[in-house]
């Protein structure tokens, strides 16, 4: 079974206005070259045949698709959006399965289609762009060329029909400006009409798109499963090492106490008050388990000050700070206070920090949670770790978690969380205030 790349891409580059026809000029020459990739690939497609097309293409289109990703990331910066890869991954064995896979992928056929393309329409949007504020540049500057160099010189382009001095040359600035407010209008338009047509030939189809949602919900059900499981076998070792046996040496000690009352009653008292401390050291175990599962300080008091007792806890400064319209669903106000609660236990124990600040707020549908410090910095998320658990927990409410961790500091961990607004409720689901 295939499956398509789902690695997330990187956040798209940002270009200053001025550095957008240098790029444009850029584009505009890749987009030549890429009708070597394009050659290269059709030519050996019918070399199959006689077994040299298999190697070159195992050659050809990974650099077809380098080729492709690079453009991606570069024209994303003008879509203000990722373009993401939409390859099924092929196997890692077997060279005609990997060929048999790449061949199949419809993204590989679009990516040929698109080298066409770019080269054609790509080239000249491109190349429009650029030249619009070149010319402008060069008419703008143009009395400044006339005065600088030999005479004669300048009057070619005009087909020698008259001649230029410094005085007349600047009759060239007001078409320098017409060229230069042309550029300013649809430059930039010009470029993000390249980027919207190389997304839809190099981003993921619907049924990319779909089948990587699906992809992504299977992993998330699974893991959200695994964990669950393994939160049960938690709760079962729990209860088995803990209050099961407080339980069940309390049953014997009540049981020998009662046989003892009448020959020796101050034996059987001392049987009973051990059987009272049992009670209550496996009540407090009960109370801790059951604290675990869903602390009752959120049940009562919200997702506002459940956080707001965590942060006391901690052993230095905790700004909290929250701006919700109303009290999420229980699944979601758990699944935040427990993320919270995580990001905060990493912070305690490795980020050496003397400061630590929390803001949720509600915005676009979304519930915002920001856990931040002023701690060593250089934290990272890896599997089996707190941040990697955070990621797994939010993942099941198609939740996303983002980490900003420079060494020296300050970390910050943001999270986001689908809610909806008519989810949120106006007053809190207990009687306690």
């Amino acid at each position: 079974m295939t499956t398509i790349q789902t690695a997330a891409p990187a956040p798209p580059l940002r270009y200053p206005r001025l550095a957008q026809p240098f790029l444009a000029l850029g584009l505009a020459i890749l987009a030549e070259v890429g009708i070597a990739f394009f050659v290269l690939n059709v030519v050996s497609v019918p070399l199959i045949a006689v077994w040299v097309g298999i190697p070159m293409l195992l050659v050809f289109v990974p650099c077809t698709r380098w080729f492709a990703n690079c453009h991606r990331r570069m024209l994303a910066g003008f879509l203000g959006a990722p373009i993401t890869r939409p390859y099924r991954q092929p196997p890692m064995k077997g060279l005609l399965m990997r060929l048999r896979t790449i061949l199949a992928d419809p993204a590989t056929w679009r990516d040929i289609v698109w080298l066409l393309t770019n080269a054609v329409l790509g080239f000249t949007l491109n190349l429009l762009s650029a030249v619009l504020f070149l010319a402008s540049v060069f008419y703008l500057i143009y009395p400044f060329l006339v005065w600088v160099t030999p005479p004669g010189v300048f009057d070619q382009p005009f087909g020698g029909l008259f001649t230029l001095n410094v005085a007349t040359s600047f009759l060239m600035v007001p078409l320098g400006l017409v060229a230069f407010l042309i550029w300013s209008a649809s430059g930039e338009r010009l470029l993000k009409a390249n980027a919207h047509l190389a997304k839809s030939l190099l981003g993921p189809t619907e049924s990319a798109q779909l089948a990587i949602r699906v992809r992504e919900l299977a992993e998330s059900r699974a893991e959200t499963v695994d964990t669950q499981a393994a939160e049960l076998r938690r709760i079962e070792r729990d209860l088995h090492d803990g209050a099961q046996a407080r339980l069940a040496a309390l049953s014997m000690n009540l049981g020998m106490a009662e046989e003892m009352v009448a020959r020796d009653p101050a034996q059987a008292a001392a049987l009973l008050t051990e059987a009272r401390e049992s009670a209550s050291t496996a009540l407090a175990e009960l109370r801790d388990l059951v604290r675990g599962i869903h602390p009752p300080v959120l049940a009562d008091r919200g997702l506002e000050g459940a956080v707001k007792a965590l942060a006391i806890s901690c052993p230095f400064k905790v700004d909290v700070s929250f701006d919700l319209p109303g009290r999420p669903p229980a699944p979601v106000e758990s699944a935040a206070y427990f993320a919270i609660a995580e990001a905060l236990a990493n912070t305690v124990k490795y980020a050496a920090a003397t400061n630590a600040w929390i803001q949720v707020s509600y915005e676009q549908e979304k519930l915002h949670l920001l856990v931040g410090d002023d701690g060593v910095g250089g934290a990272t998320v890896v599997t089996g770790g707190g941040l990697y658990g955070i990621e797994r927990r939010l993942a099941a409410f198609d939740g996303t978690l983002t980490l900003v961790s420079p060494t020296g500091g300050p970390t910050t961990v943001i999270m986001e969380l689908p809610c909806e607004s008519s989810s949120l409720k106006t007053t809190p689901s207990s009687g306690t205030a």
